[in-house]
């Protein structure tokens, strides 16, 4: 078949994309700052090239053939594409190149934005627009509008890169001023207890009791929350104890506001900035990419070559 059928020419895949979103010439006309007629001309030679028809023409209404909607289904994504590359291409070059940054609102408020400074200091050129996201890619691999996003989980997501920031340790946290006798507990009395959690998270304090041979039918569970930001501030009033991601609490056990119990425990997940394939190129991407890797993380996973 002749290659030139197969590739018509952009101005004939416009027109016809156009008129058939409204479903009338002279609509996609005033869109692409054409007339009626030059639309009509561009969708007839794409019928000639292609040798089907179409659009069905009754008098000035026009509707979409069967074999014209699937073309339209097809080229309004591959369209959808180009102008999207476009964008990215325009972009690249410019001095304010910005990233939409998914971040899970915890991490974002106790580990990213206390930190931001020293990127901006580092690049000043770049911004970086932070949106608070729980997202779960190893459950629903979406970024929808975001570049890129810094989650938790395997880090195995087809489509995307994801570069592994630091390991999530789980630390039983509670207020030294509710349990005034905390250095001398032992895993057993945590049974005592009101058991804190987050939605997301339902299966932590099974995983916990199981670490440590324990009977989860001892299991005081108490209130749940929407963002770990609430459960710490919970936890810090004295309502009962929590399993957290460790580096979510660093500046608590620092200041002594909050405690830690017994020893860590591996989730068994990892902290990932990741992003699609088709944003790795992105000026400010790289950026953020490279200062959030330099970063002195605990329990910090090295980049593997």
């Amino acid at each position: 078949m002749n290659p030139r059928r197969l590739t018509p020419s952009m101005s004939m895949l416009v027109a016809f994309e156009a008129a058939a979103r409204h479903c009338s010439f002279t609509l996609a006309g005033v869109e692409l700052s054409l007339t009626q007629s030059a639309v009509t001309r561009q969708v007839q030679g794409l019928e000639a090239l292609l040798e089907v028809q179409l659009f069905r023409r009754e008098g000035r209404k026009i509707e979409l053939t069967p074999a014209g909607a699937l073309y339209q289904h097809e080229l309004a994504a591959a369209l959808g594409r180009i102008r999207s590359a476009t964008l990215q291409t325009i972009a690249h070059n410019s001095e304010s190149a910005t990233l939409n940054l998914a971040v899970l609102p915890t991490f974002g408020s106790k580990w990213l934005l206390p930190r931001l400074h020293d990127f901006y200091a580092r690049h000043p050129s770049c911004v970086v627009h932070v949106h608070s996201r729980i997202i779960d890619l190893d459950q629903a691999p979406v970024l929808n509008d975001m570049h890129a996003l810094i989650c938790a989980g395997q880090g195995h997501w087809p489509g995307y890169i994801s570069h592994p920031l630091v390991a999530e340790k789980m630390v039983l946290i509670a207020s030294a001023r509710a349990l005034p006798g905390y250095a001398d507990m032992a895993p057993a009395d945590v049974l005592q207890h009101v058991l804190l959690g987050v939605v997301s998270r339902p299966h932590v304090w099974s995983e916990w009791f199981d670490h440590y041979g324990l009977d989860r039918h001892g299991m005081r569970m108490g209130p749940s929350f929407e963002f770990t930001a609430h459960l710490i501030q919970a936890v810090a009033a004295g309502i009962g104890v929590a399993l957290v991601p460790r580096i979510l609490v660093q500046d608590e056990i620092r200041s002594g506001a909050l405690v830690t119990l017994f020893e860590p425990m591996d989730s068994g997940r990892t902290y990932y900035l990741a992003y699609a394939s088709r944003y790795q190129h992105w000026p400010s991407l790289l950026a953020l990419r490279d200062w959030l890797l330099a970063q002195p993380f605990p329990d910090a996973i090295t980049q593997q070559p």
